[in-house]
């Protein structure tokens, strides 16, 4: 069984992995990932290596063996599971559950999860829009054709906000002030020529909202 401290480190390999399309991953990007010192990466590396959990190659870091996808994964289903729980049961707020469910992704039980997950009706995706692993660690394939809204070209056409690159706290405060979430549909009115930003309408609302480029390339829409 994997520490609580393994499971985080299978995990964020799995993730950069994931935003790289490449399955190796250097001891400095994991390092900067978990706020750690290079040394302590080496270390546990090299510790979940001789667990199986990992390939380790000095100089060149780490990618996941079949077993560290598959606790990696897991790691993921609890952790966006629980999130949903906290946020549709409990009334938390998007931006405040990430730290939570960090805690929470480490109980073990399968019986708990398998439960969790039917309580919740087999959810798809968790707040932030992000893909929940099903219990065999497969996800639902992305939707087509996303891509950042800075994108979009205005527009008669409605678009649906689908996921996030960005889920930090202050991220997440400012596209609520924004009416911003999965799911919202909108329409881009206008792209001012100058800087990228967008002038968009909300479905079902009368007033516009302006999107910066800096926030928009980091909604994905569809």
């Amino acid at each position: 069984m994997a520490t609580f401290t393994e499971e985080n480190y299978l995990k964020a390999i799995y993730k950069l992995a994931e935003r790289s399309g490449k399955p190796e991953v250097s001891t400095t990007a994991l390092a900067e990932a978990l706020d750690t010192r290079a040394a302590s990466v080496t270390e546990m590396l090299r510790r979940l290596a001789e667990k199986g959990a990992v390939r380790y190659e000095k100089y060149r870091g780490a990618h996941l063996t079949e077993l560290g996808r598959t606790v990696a994964v897991l790691t993921i289903r609890r952790h966006r599971l629980w999130e949903v729980f906290l946020v549709d049961k409990l009334g938390f707020s998007w931006d405040e559950v990430h730290e939570v469910a960090e805690e929470m992704e480490h109980l073990t039980s399968n019986l708990l999860l398998e439960r969790l997950d039917a309580f919740l009706g087999h959810p798809d995706v968790d707040p932030h829009g992000d893909p929940i692993p099903s219990a065999a660690g497969h996800f639902r394939p992305p939707p087509a054709a996303q891509r950042p809204l800075a994108d979009a070209e205005p527009g008669p056409a409605r678009l649906c906000v689908t996921g996030l690159l960005d889920t930090g706290t202050t991220f997440l405060q400012h596209l609520d002030r924004l009416g911003l979430r999965p799911g919202t549909a909108l329409t881009v009115v206008e792209r001012f020529a100058y800087d990228g930003t967008l002038r968009v309408r909300r479905a079902g609302d009368t007033t516009e909202t302006i999107v910066s480029r800096e926030t928009a390339q980091q909604v994905l829409e569809q």
